[in-house]
């Protein structure tokens, strides 16, 4: 199976979550009708629900239960998408103007709080009080991650540790809620739902790693953002702390620059990509992924061969391989 085929088997369940997905960006509220819809026709990886397919089914459920809480993942990870914007003043996402760029950031954020409301009502039909702790404890992680980031904002030091809890926090904790609620629902299997909660939260930590190298080698056209965008808005990531201690007090200082300024105004973004290349921050930013991809893959050791868990260990691969 094709690395980029991984989620065929699930593509029935698939498409019937984007519809519950639309749906439920819909409201008889005007402003919510027409930027939910704008919102849904942005589209997106849906990666996030798509794991919760395999991994239900990796379980042997066969339902709607599994459909209904794959469209209050992607509803929850966009409630999260919409705020960032807001935070981080994006003016594009996935190559088109933002909600806030279009509506401005007052509207937005009070969308944001009503996609994430719909999610969790949406989430109750079910009536699964556990579901409802999962996805409540990665909306938590979620929030602290986003509030540390904001405390971090501009600083030089960062550290690896300070680092990879963040995006433990931000992007790990929903990818491994997405894989692990399968197994609470009924009838609960627990000891799956550890293996799945690890394959997850490895795989999530991989994505992260693997978007923010993107930020130094992707195209804006792929990325539908500008290259080193991260580092425009104040944010240090991996591939810079990793050389930190390894290049000279000049060429770091010119990380500072950008940092301080938020604009590149005295380097050239070129500079910086070449410091992250030359001084082997993209590389160990890369092994580190490729070691997240590994645990995931392991974590799955103990369910039986077959297609299903086929797809699911392709999916790190899938992760690796991204260029948007």
């Amino acid at each position: 199976m094709d690395a980029a085929r991984f989620l065929d088997l699930v593509a029935g369940k698939l498409a019937a979550t984007e519809v519950i997905f639309q749906r439920h960006l819909d409201s008889d509220v005007p402003f919510i009708a027409e930027a939910g819809s704008y919102l849904a026709a942005g589209g997106g990886k849906r990666m996030r629900p798509a794991l919760l397919l395999l991994a239900s089914r990796l379980l042997g459920h066969d339902g709607e239960e599994e459909i209904t809480y794959a469209a209050v993942v992607e509803l929850l990870h966009n409630a999260t998408l919409i705020h960032d914007d807001v935070i981080d003043h994006a003016d594009l996402r996935r190559g088109r103007r933002t909600l806030n760029e279009l509506w401005g950031n007052s509207k937005t954020v009070l969308l944001g709080d009503w996609v994430y409301s719909t999610a969790m009502r949406l989430a109750l039909g079910h009536d699964n009080v556990a579901v409802i702790k999962r996805l409540c404890d990665a909306t938590l992680r979620m929030t602290e991650g986003e509030l540390l980031t904001l405390q971090r904002l501009g600083s030089p030091d960062l550290t690896r540790e300070q680092y990879l809890d963040v995006i433990d926090r931000k992007t790990a904790h929903l990818f491994a809620a997405a894989c692990g609620i399968p197994a609470l629902i009924a009838p609960a299997q627990p000891a799956a739902g550890v293996a799945l909660e690890r394959y997850g939260r490895a795989l999530g930590n991989c994505f992260q790693l693997v978007d923010d190298l993107l930020d130094f080698s992707g195209e804006r056209q792929e990325l539908g953002k500008p290259v080193l965008a991260d580092l425009k808005e104040g944010k240090l990531t991996l591939p810079l702390i990793a050389v930190r201690d390894r290049v000279s007090r000049e060429r770091w200082q010119e990380v500072e620059w950008v940092l301080a300024d938020r604009e590149f105004r005295r380097v050239e973004a070129a500079r910086i990509l070449a410091l992250a290349e030359s001084a082997g921050g993209l590389e160990e930013t890369v092994r580190l992924a490729r070691r997240f991809a590994a645990e995931a893959r392991e974590a799955l050791a103990g369910f039986p061969a077959g297609p299903v868990r086929d797809a699911l260990e392709l999916a790190p691969e899938f992760v690796l391989s991204r260029r948007s």
